[in-house]
C-alpha cells in the first residue's frame, strides 16, 4: 500500500540477458522504488588517491579522490606486510580484512569478472535528510584485473542484443562499454593469485554512483567526518556500513522538509542548512551464475518490472522488453500439479519485534500460501523466527541472503515492502519489509474512523490486542505482496457491486475488495444492519491476488524461452473479460477512471458508496468523545481522531469528484473486443455534481459539535472546514478534468456532460443563496465562495500548471462574469450586513480577476504577494494528498 508514501522497491530498469545473453553484452541502470530511476553519474577513472581530499575537494564531493594524478601501478608488496597480524579477517565470497581504519578486499580469482548487485541504503539519517531504510540506488558491478590493477566497473543492462549471432550484437556491445567507477592498485597477492586491494575510499569518500546525495538533498561531502563502521563477509555477499557526513551551505540549502516518506513518488526531503550525518549500508550480492528464465510483463497484470531495449529482435524498432520481478520457484516434482519448491521463499521475523505481534506477522507471511497453491506450489512461502545467537552465531538480519520483516522504532506511520531484483532477469534476490512502530497508530485510527459502528470492540480506545493483531497482519500481508513483485492495484475496489460488498456471504468468501494490494482499507460502505462479521471488515488475500500469483509464478510446461510463454499468458489475461474482479489498473488512464481510486471502498458507484460511508461517519462522530476520554489524560487523542474523521469526510467526497470528466476503463490488448476507455454517462456526472453540492459544499453541521471543539481548540473550525472543502474543490476543478470535459464535448457531442452545464451546476450549488429570497450567507459558506473565486482567479491569471488555456480560459471568464451578475442581482436582497460586505468584496475581487491590469501575480503555494499569506493556496491535484503502505 503507499504513502505512505507505501513505499515498494524493485530494480525496475533493466535487462533480459536471459540464459543466452552473449558474454560481454551488458545492460542495466536499475530502477529503485515505483518508477524512480537510479541516477547514474560517471566518475573519473584512474587510481584511488592515497591522500584524503581536503577543503575544496571535500565540498566538491570527494570526486578528486578518484584518478588524481594518473598514478602508475605499483608492484605488489609481500602479503604479510599488507595484511598484518592486526587484521580482523572474515572469509566469504571475498575475504575481507579490516586493519584499523582501512578495509581490504582479497578477491578470489574465480570471482573476478563475475557480476554482483551493489545496493546502497540509508540505514540511519539525520532528521530532514531522507529517511532511514530508504534506498539510495543499486547497480550491477564487476571486478576485473589487468596486471597490477583492479577495476570496478558498472554494468549496464538497459540495452542488449539477446541474440549473440545477430549482426547488430557487435554494435550494441560497442555502444555499451562498461563504465569504470574506480581503479585500485594491487597491494599484495593472496592464495591462488587473489589480488588484495585497499577499498577504504569506496566508503569514506563520496563515490557518485553510490552516493545518497540526491536522496537527502545535500550539496557537499566532508571526508574528515566520515569513517568505516563495520564490514562482514558472507558466502554470497559482502556487507559494509560507513558513517558519512554531508553538507548544505546556507546559500544552497533547501527548505527543511521533515515529514513522512510516504508522499508522491519522487518527493524528496531537503537538508537543513549545515550538516547531516548518515549511516550508509552497502550490500554487494553475487548474482546467480545461471540466470532465471524471465517472464514478460503484461500491462493487464500488476507486476513490477525490469526493462531493456533489445536491438536483436526482428522488428522495425527496438522493442522494450519488460520482465516481471518474481522469486525463482522451481518444483521438486515438475510433473506434480502441486509440489513443494526446491527453494521456498523464506521470511524471518526480526528479533526486535514485540513478542505479542510475532504470530500476526507470521500469519501475514503465510496467508499468501493459498495464492501459491493456485500456481502449483505447496509451502512456497514460509515464516521463521530469527535464530538466536546460540542457534546460529553467524545469522544477521543485514545478511542479504535473508529476507526479514524488520520492526523499526520510529514514529513514522507507515510500512514499506522493498525488494531487490536481478536486472538481467527480474529474479527477486532479497526483500526486507520495514514495519515502523507507529503504523499501529495509523491502522488504529483508520479502523476506528471507518468501521467502529460495525465493530463494538473499536468503539473504545485503545483497541484490544486481538484486533490490533489482525490489523498488523493486514499491513504486513500487503507489504509481503510488494516483495513478491506486485504493484498496487487501485482498480480492484471498484470491481464489486455495492450489493456484493454489503453481502456477508460474498465478503466472507471474496473480501470487500478483490486485492489486498489496493488501498481499500476497511469496509466503510457496510451498514450495521448488514451484519458483516468483524473479521471480514479487514482486507485479505483476494481473487485477484490468487489469480495474479498464478499468472506470474505458475510454470508453463514446454516453454523454453519467454516468447514461448506469451500465448498462454495472453489466454490467462483474457480471463478478465468475463471476471471483472481479476482486472488491474488501466495503463495510461491519467487519473481519468473514477474506479481507480486510493482509499476507496465500492468506487464502482462512488456516489452510493460515499452516501453510505457518510452515514457511518455520522455514527462515528457520536463515539468520538467517549472513545477518547481517559481519566487524568489530555484531549490530544480526541483532537487526532476528530481531524482524522474530517480527513475521511473529504477523502470520500473526492472520490465523487472523479466521476466528473471520467472514463470507465479496462486494460485490453489486441484481439479483445471493445475500447479501453468508455465515457462515463453524462447523467452519472451530473448526479455526482449534485451530490457534491448537497454533501461537500453544504456545511457539515453534524461535525460542528461544541462539546468536542471546545475541548480541543479555541479557534480553528472555520479554517478546518474551509481547507477540507477547498481540497474537494481543487479536485473537482482540476485542470486535467476540465480538459477532459472539453474534449468529451468535442468528441462525444450530446452524449457528453457539457462544460457550460458543469460550471452552471457547480455555481448554482456554491452560490445557491443568491438564487431567490432574502440573502443570508453564513461564515462557512462565505469561506467556500471566497475560495471558489480565488481558485478560478488562479486558473485565469496564475502561472505554470495553475493556469488554464484554450477553451478553459473562456469558460472560467464566463463563470466569473456569471457569478458577478448573480451578485449584482442579489445585493438588494442581502439583509445581513456581513453578507452584504462579503458580496461587495467578491464582486470587487472578480473585477480584479477579469481585468489583467489588476490581476495579482502568481506566488508560491501558500504565499501572497511579497511573501505574505495570500491567495495562492490552491493546489492543482487530481489525487489524494497522502499515500501510505
Amino acid at each position: 500500500m503507499k504513502r505512505l508514501i507505501v513505499i515498494c522497491l524493485a530494480a525496475l530498469l533493466a535487462g533480459g540477458a536471459f540464459n543466452y545473453l552473449r558474454p560481454g553484452a551488458h545492460a542495466a541502470h536499475a530502477y529503485v522504488g515505483q518508477g524512480l530511476k537510479t541516477q547514474a553519474t560517471n566518475s573519473a577513472t584512474g587510481d584511488l588517491a592515497q591522500d584524503p581530499p581536503t577543503g575544496q575537494d571535500q565540498q566538491a564531493g570527494g570526486r578528486q579522490g578518484f584518478g588524481r594524478g594518473g598514478q602508475q601501478s605499483a608492484e605488489p608488496q609481500p602479503y604479510e606486510r599488507v595484511i598484518t597480524k592486526d587484521a580482523k579477517t572474515m572469509v566469504g565470497v571475498f575475504t575481507v580484512h579490516r586493519i584499523k581504519d582501512k578495509l581490504y578486499y582479497e578477491i578470489p580469482r574465480n570471482e573476478l569478472d563475475k557480476e554482483f548487485l551493489w545496493v546502497s541504503l540509508i540505514a540511519k539519517t539525520t532528521e530532514g535528510a531522507g529517511q532511514g531504510g530508504q534506498a539510495a540506488g543499486n547497480r550491477v558491478v564487476r571486478w576485473e584485473r589487468r596486471d597490477n590493477k583492479v577495476y570496478l566497473r558498472s554494468i549496464d543492462y538497459s540495452i542488449v542484443a539477446t541474440d549473440p549471432d545477430a549482426p547488430i550484437a557487435k554494435a550494441v556491445a560497442a555502444a555499451n562499454n562498461d563504465t569504470i567507477i574506480a581503479a585500485f592498485n594491487v597491494e599484495a597477492i593472496g592464495k591462488d593469485d587473489a589480488p588484495v586491494i585497499d577499498v577504504t575510499r569506496l566508503f569514506v569518500t563520496e563515490v557518485p554512483e553510490f552516493s545518497p546525495r540526491t536522496r537527502i538533498g545535500a550539496r557537499g561531502f566532508d571526508a574528515s567526518r566520515s569513517f568505516l563502521e563495520r564490514a562482514v563477509a558472507y558466502p554470497e555477499n559482502v556487507e559494509v556500513e560507513a558513517t558519512q557526513t554531508f553538507t548544505s551551505p546556507p546559500d544552497t540549502a533547501q527548505p527543511f522538509g521533515g515529514g513522512r516518506p510516504t508522499g508522491p513518488a519522487g518527493q524528496q526531503q531537503g537538508m537543513r542548512t549545515g550538516s547531516a550525518t548518515v549511516l550508509m549500508h552497502y550490500s554487494m550480492v553475487k548474482l546467480p551464475e545461471k540466470p532465471m528464465m524471465p517472464r514478460f510483463f503484461d500491462s493487464r497484470v500488476g507486476y513490477f518490472t525490469v526493462n531493456q531495449l533489445d536491438y536483436s529482435r526482428d522488428e522495425q524498432k527496438a522493442p522494450r522488453n519488460q520482465l516481471i520481478t518474481r522469486w525463482r520457484l522451481e518444483k521438486k516434482d515438475p510433473n506434480a500439479a502441486l509440489s513443494e519448491p526446491i527453494k521456498p521463499i523464506v521470511y524471518y521475523v526480526d528479533p526486535a519485534t514485540p513478542k505479542k505481534w510475532v504470530p500476526a506477522i507470521k500469519k501475514a507471511i503465510e496467508c499468501w500460501q493459498v495464492a501459491f497453491e493456485a500456481a502449483g506450489f505447496k509451502n512456497a512461502i514460509i515464516a521463521k523466527d530469527a535464530p538466536t545467537p546460540q542457534e546460529d552465531p553467524n545469522w544477521s538480519p543485514d545478511d542479504s541472503r535473508y529476507s526479514v520483516v524488520r520492526w523499526l522504532p520510529s514514529t513514522t506511520e507507515n510500512a514499506v515492502g522493498p525488494h531487490i531484483s536481478d536486472p538481467r532477469t527480474g529474479e527477486i534476490l532479497n526483500a526486507d519489509i520495514q514495519l515502523y512502530h507507529n503504523v499501529m497508530n495509523l491502522a488504529r485510527d483508520w479502523y476506528f474512523i471507518q468501521v467502529s459502528p460495525l465493530d463494538p470492540r473499536a468503539q473504545k480506545l485503545p483497541l484490544p490486542d486481538d484486533l490490533m493483531s489482525d490489523l498488523i497482519t493486514y499491513v504486513v500481508a500487503h507489504e509481503v505482496g510488494h516483495t513478491l513483485g506486485f504493484q498496487h492495484n487501485m482498480k480492484a475496489s471498484s470491481e464489486y457491486t455495492i450489493e456484493q460488498i454489503r453481502d456477508p456471504k460474498w465478503v466472507a468468501k471474496n473480501g470487500h475488495t478483490p486485492s489486498i494490494m489496493d488501498y481499500s482499507r476497511f469496509n466503510y460502505v457496510a451498514q450495521p444492519e448488514d451484519n458483516i462479521p468483524v473479521k471480514d471488515l479487514i482486507p485479505k488475500i483476494g481473487p485477484y491476488d490468487i489469480w495474479a500469483t498464478k499468472w506470474g509464478y505458475a510454470p508453463i510446461p514446454g516453454a523454453k524461452t519467454p516468447d514461448d510463454e506469451k500465448k498462454t499468458l495472453d489466454s490467462w489475461a483474457r480471463e478478465q473479460d468475463k471476471t471483472p474482479w481479476l482486472r488491474f489498473s488501466t495503463a495510461d488512464n491519467a487519473g481519468s477512471d473514477p474506479g481507480d481510486e486510493t482509499e476507496a471502498v465500492g468506487d464502482a458507484d462512488a456516489v452510493k458508496a460515499t452516501e453510505l460511508g457518510l452515514k457511518n461517519l455520522l455514527r462515528v462522530s457520536d463515539y468520538l468523545l467517549p472513545a477518547t476520554t481517559h481519566e487524568g489524560e489530555s484531549y490530544d487523542e480526541l483532537k487526532e481522531m476528530y481531524n482524522r474523521m474530517m480527513g475521511q469526510w473529504a477523502t470520500e467526497l473526492t472520490h465523487v469528484t472523479q466521476v466528473v470528466g471520467g472514463f470507465d476503463s479496462q486494460e485490453k490488448h489486441g484481439g479483445q473486443a471493445g475500447v479501453r476507455f468508455e465515457l462515463v454517462p453524462k447523467e452519472r456526472q451530473a448526479e455526482a455534481v449534485k451530490f457534491l453540492n448537497d454533501n461537500a459544499f453544504t456545511t457539515p453541521k453534524w461535525a460542528i459539535n461544541t462539546e468536542i471543539l471546545r475541548r480541543i481548540e479555541p479557534v480553528g473550525t472555520l479554517d478546518r472546514i474551509a481547507t477540507d472543502q477547498q481540497r474537494i474543490l481543487n479536485s473537482l476543478m482540476n485542470n486535467n478534468r476540465l480538459k477532459r470535459l472539453i474534449e468529451q464535448a468535442a468528441i462525444d457531442g450530446p452524449k457528453a456532460y457539457q462544460p457550460t452545464q458543469f460550471f452552471a451546476d457547480v455555481r448554482n450549488g456554491i452560490w445557491k443563496e443568491l438564487i431567490s429570497g432574502p440573502v443570508v450567507i453564513d461564515p462557512y459558506r462565505r469561506n467556500l465562495q471566497r475560495n471558489y473565486v480565488e481558485l478560478l482567479g488562479d486558473k485565469l491569471n496564475g502561472s505554470g500548471n495553475q493556469a488554464v488555456d484554450d477553451d478553459a480560459r473562456a469558460l472560467i471568464r464566463g463563470e466569473l462574469e456569471a457569478i458577478s451578475q448573480m451578485i449584482t442581482a442579489a445585493l438588494p436582497r442581502a439583509t445581513d450586513k456581513t453578507t452584504h460586505l462579503h458580496l461587495d468584496d467578491m464582486k470587487d475581487q472578480i473585477a480584479k480577476e477579469l481585468d489583467p491590469k489588476f490581476a495579482t501575480p502568481a506566488a508560491a503555494p501558500g504565499q501572497g504577494p511579497g511573501g505574505g499569506a495570500g491567495r495562492r493556496r490552491n493546489v492543482d491535484v487530481d489525487r489524494n494528498w497522502e499515500y501510505y503502505f
